[in-house]
């Protein structure tokens, strides 16, 4: 049994990670300022409110706990709001991490799994994306995370703190049991907009450019279920708990699903009517954003389990409905 900290873990994966944690049998310790998670989402463990930018707090936290391990999913993650208020996205996704990682260095805590994207590759420049490809993030919030990656590397040289980035592609699902899944505000993720238009919470679902590149028309992403991401994290951490070096994986199932995919998926998983219009292609949206997860796979052991886009919808179908009441 290990003592961790979990920063986000009233968030959507966060949160998910947080059970899975205690279902494996770890002490867990959750410090959110809930400005975009919820103090219900927190199923135990002890739960500390507070913000990363309190470099006091922190300290009493670490001084006051043995922590072996952190997992940091406390970052803004909305692309359009980082390039309209990217001091925003430094202040928090940068130099509040910067913070954390100064606690754990001052109090000798040395291994730290983060929450990473794929934002940091920005257009692909080929299909699928592995470790290699080059980073030219197009936006603040790709940006915050790209740099928080290379000072990591320096903390590595430094201090010899170890840490695993993880560097998701679209995170979807929820909590098979229905406890958990997600509420953000305002949502932008595909699948969740698809299964509130099926509710009925949402009139219809808006979909923007039929005139890609790819088989049907619409846009490609790679859907990775939340508790997928979560079985990786802690993975990463048992790596580094075990001596293993840092390292930076991606995480996706491989394989691509189209938005008209999703949506004709969502119709048979719930056998609603989704009510679509067709809008124009919004500037910056690739025909297709795919993983290579075949390190992680060799390196961690990791495998997804739910990687089949109907699970992955039933289950936030699960969520939706306990939702809409």
């Amino acid at each position: 049994m290990k003592d961790i900290l979990v920063v986000g873990g009233a968030g959507y994966i966060g949160s998910h990670m947080v059970k899975m944690l205690l279902q494996a049998g770890h002490q867990v310790t959750t410090l959110d300022n809930f400005s975009a998670g919820y103090q219900d989402a927190v199923l135990g463990g002890e739960l500390v409110a507070g913000d990363l930018a309190d470099r006091e707090l922190l300290d009493h936290l670490f001084r006051d706990r043995r922590f072996d391990g952190v997992m940091h999913f406390a970052s803004y993650i909305q692309v359009g709001e980082s390039v309209l208020d990217p001091g925003k996205y430094y202040r928090n996704n940068f130099t509040n991490t910067l913070n954390l990682l100064d606690a754990m260095v001052q109090h000798g805590v040395r291994a730290f799994i983060f929450s990473s994207t794929a934002a940091i590759f920005g257009e692909p420049r080929y299909i699928p994306i592995d470790e290699q490809h080059p980073k030219a993030p197009i936006n603040p919030y790709g940006r915050s995370k790209w740099m928080v990656e290379q000072a990591l590397a320096d903390y590595d040289h430094a201090y010899g703190l170890k840490s695993v980035a993880l560097r998701y592609f679209n995170a979807a699902g929820a909590d098979p049991d229905g406890q958990l899944g997600e509420r953000h505000d305002p949502e932008t993720h595909l699948i969740p907009l698809v299964l509130q238009a099926a509710s009925g919470r949402r009139p219809h679902i808006t979909v923007y450019g039929r005139d890609y590149d790819t088989p049907d028309g619409t846009c490609i992403r790679d859907y990775i279920h939340v508790l997928d991401l979560c079985q990786a994290h802690l993975l990463a951490l048992e790596q580094l708990w075990a001596g293993g070096e840092s390292a930076a994986y991606n995480l996706g199932n491989g394989q691509g699903f189209s938005v008209q995919e999703v949506i004709d998926t969502a119709r048979r998983v719930t056998g609603r009517e989704i009510p679509v219009l067709d809008g124009e292609r919004r500037a910056g949206d690739p025909a297709r954003l795919v993983a290579d997860s075949r390190r992680a796979q060799e390196i961690l052991g990791w495998q997804p389990r739910y990687a089949d886009l109907a699970t992955i919808i039933e289950h936030a179908w699960r969520w939706e409905t306990r939702l809409k009441g």
